[in-house]
């Protein structure tokens, strides 16, 4: 008998606002929440919970034989915890031992190129939340797009996995069969491999008429699956969850499909197993060797419809080259904020490739073009940029002279009572003997134009930030002097 590793991988992203040149340093957000809400309740009302009700029936119904496994990404998860009722479906599927759930970087991020230090805070933060949410420590790992490649096995090994997904793609396999589990070149690493054509041919083909195979009932599939026996151990189906009533809409007839074709193949005296099982089961029957990375995605199976163009190649190493000063000055949301914008689908939206290659992404895709999503994204970049620089600025209490210089003409503050302030010794002066009514004009609870003036036309964003908040007029003019006087040191 052959067995049946059925593996979805669960992902939405957290899409980017319209984000303009003229939103750069405003307090505009950078995720459009609306847009996120709407994508994600028709995926939940049209994949999620039919698929979930499909699946947790059949191991019922099949007393335990079937099996399913997921990785849910930590991104989706966040959404998620705003609809308990999805989230309760997952995990009434993994209560009943049925189901693996497989580990991959919390922000289905492209870390695993850019950076190990990220990638390793990433996959750790991954397995707390599947820890929290779910109770379980994942012993299998799946790099985001299925991405592998030597050095990644043997990351994933020293973290402490037994195995982990990759694609079966024939230029690595080369003679060999995909339906057997390989140990990966160094490492101790089980290879667990994607049956491409057989996955594909629900993902992508299923409603596909001209296909030769349509239509593809569950007795046809199940027919396929079984010829592996004597020439196989296992075959890994391995798709998008979303296949399940999105990419596969209800009326091409997928989930009648998903509903019988694992009955079938019990029926023929095969099985099903997860990842985990896999690889306590069956023994490695060689090392394959990957010495360049292979995904799942793309029609090349490689990494250049995320890095194949120069717009990307600039996003993605401007966003890794932030991450030092990120992580040592950014706060909490700062650094989430920097994290989110790592997701691979922001750069898969920048591919310019021919058109198939994106047909998995191009699902909910915000764009319009490439171009525009390279556009959208580095402003978003350079405003990150410019919070982070304003940060730093304050951690470090960040002192120039050229604080203490005159504002070029045109950026003065003119006061109500007629004085001009060009420089913060004289807006020290002029708040000390300023009326308490007209002082209050400039600061209320509402605002403080005093803050704002000095941030965004002096540059002193620390002394901005230390009078903002004040509200008494003294003790602001006596900040200011504090400050001038301290410069003048320099």
């Amino acid at each position: 008998m052959v067995s049946v590793c059925f593996y979805m991988h669960v992902h939405q992203p957290i899409r980017i606002n319209n984000f303009r040149i003229f939103d750069i340093g405003t307090e505009k957000s950078y995720f459009d929440e609306e847009r996120n809400k709407e994508y994600l309740e028709r995926i939940i009302e049209k994949s999620y919970l039919p698929t979930n009700k499909i699946l947790l029936d059949l191991i019922h119904k099949t007393d335990g034989k079937f099996k399913v496994s997921f990785s849910i990404t930590g991104v989706l998860l966040e959404q998620l915890e705003k609809y308990p009722k999805v989230l309760e479906s997952f995990k009434k599927i993994v209560e009943t031992g049925c189901c693996d759930l497989v580990c991959e970087s919390y922000y289905h991020s492209l870390a695993s190129v850019f950076s190990l230090d990220e990638f390793k805070k990433q996959i750790k933060k991954q397995e707390k939340k599947l820890y929290d949410i779910f109770g379980v420590k994942p012993k299998i790992f799946r790099n985001t797009e299925l991405a592998y490649q030597n050095e990644i096995g043997r990351f994933a090994a020293q973290l402490g996995y037994k195995g982990i997904l990759a694609e079966g793609w024939d230029k690595v396999l080369e003679w060999r069969n995909p339906c057997f589990v390989y140990k990966g070149k160094n490492s101790n690493i089980k290879l667990l491999l994607k049956q491409y054509r057989l996955s594909d041919d629900i993902a992508f083909r299923f409603s596909e008429r001209k296909w030769e195979g349509w239509p593809l009932t569950a007795d046809k599939f199940a027919d396929w699956i079984s010829r592996y026996n004597g020439n196989g151990n296992l075959v890994n189906l391995f798709m998008d969850y979303e296949t399940f009533g999105e990419h596969q809409w209800k009326e091409t007839g997928i989930f009648e499909f998903l509903r019988h074709f694992p009955l079938k193949v019990l029926e023929k005296g095969d099985g099903f197993i997860t990842p985990t099982e896999s690889i306590e089961k069956y023994k490695p029957v060689a090392e394959i060797d990957f010495p360049t990375i292979v995904s799942w995605a793309d029609t090349e199976r490689d990494m250049s419809a995320w890095l194949g163009n120069k717009m990307q190649q600039a996003a993605l190493s401007k966003i890794y080259r932030l991450e030092g000063e990120i992580l040592r000055y950014g706060d909490k949301n700062l650094i989430d904020r920097w994290r989110k914008l790592q997701t691979g689908d922001h750069f898969y939206y920048m591919c310019t490739k021919w058109f198939a290659d994106g047909d998995v992404h191009k699902y909910f895709n915000p764009y319009k073009n490439p171009y525009d999503a390279y556009i959208i994204f580095m402003n978003v970049l350079n405003d990150l940029e410019l919070r982070l620089k304003y940060i730093k600025r304050i951690k470090n209490n960040y002192m120039d002279k050229e604080f203490l210089n005159e504002v070029e003409s045109g950026k003065e503050f003119y006061l109500k009572n007629g004085r001009i302030i060009r420089c913060l010794e004289e807006l020290a002066r002029e708040i000390k003997e300023l009326d308490r009514g007209t002082f209050l004009e400039y600061v209320n609870e509402e605002r403080n134009d005093f803050a704002n003036w000095i941030r965004d036309v002096i540059g002193d964003v620390v002394l901005a930030k230390r009078i903002k908040r004040i509200k008494k007029q003294s003790t602001i003019s006596r900040a200011i002097t504090e400050r001038v006087a301290r410069l003048n040191l320099l």
